[in-house]
């Protein structure tokens, strides 16, 4: 496999990864409540959808998830913990997308240098970014699980059976976001290998030269 063609592979592969991942931090369609109950007017009203700053009620109705501001001796012992898990995910996740602006960087200069180690450490770094934003979005699934399931216990099964929930594009670009960080991450390390290998042949060849 050529260097040139591995190198032009990761940096589409981390730009996109990049795209996505700000895509998926900005919009809000991570968590999708929908409410079909039947003889009401109003279903639409009922309906919510949510990202990591916003939730979103009906058409027009909107709040911020007061992560960081809200007042934390009010709130009760599950509360606390689901504001928790939410601070740690809205950390994790803007801090991976600032590692990968980083590691995009990192990795061009490594690619030009033609340096193993640098290629190497360029390879970990976008690995780490990946476990940040694996952790961040794992986070996110254990949050909306839990407070579901608190849901649950206030809402009668038959008002239930009308409301559908499920996750969003938003959480689905995470994924994916993920999923190509470590594929970036591999193929820095396969140039790494490829430049390592090409290194100790090119000597090779300059001894048995002498």
């Amino acid at each position: 496999m050529r260097y040139g063609s591995v190198i032009v592979a990761a940096g589409g592969s981390a730009l996109l990864s990049f795209c996505l991942l700000a895509v998926a931090i900005g919009t809000d369609y991570w968590y999708i409540i929908d409410v079909t109950k039947p003889n009401h007017t109003g279903a639409d009203d009922l309906s919510s959808h949510s990202g990591l700053w916003r939730i979103y009620e009906g058409a027009n109705s909107s709040s911020v998830i007061p992560s960081f501001t809200a007042n934390m001796s009010s709130l009760s012992e599950l509360e606390r913990h689901l504001l928790g898990l939410h601070k740690v995910v809205v950390i994790l996740l803007p801090l991976s997308l600032v590692m990968l602006v980083f590691g995009w960087i990192f990795g061009l200069v490594s690619s030009l240098a033609r340096s193993p180690k640098l290629l190497a450490g360029s390879a970990t770094h976008l690995l780490l970014c990946s476990f940040f934003t694996l952790c961040g979005v794992s986070i996110y699934i254990k949050y909306s699980n839990r407070a579901m399931e608190e849901f649950e216990q206030i809402v009668s099964p038959a008002d239930l059976a009308y409301v559908h929930v499920s996750f969003g594009w938003s959480l689905a670009l995470a994924w994916l976001s993920y999923s190509l960080e470590v594929t970036t991450g591999l193929l820095l390390m396969l140039a790494a290998t490829i430049t390592h290998m090409k290194g100790r042949y090119d000597s090779g060849v300059v001894i048995a030269m002498l």
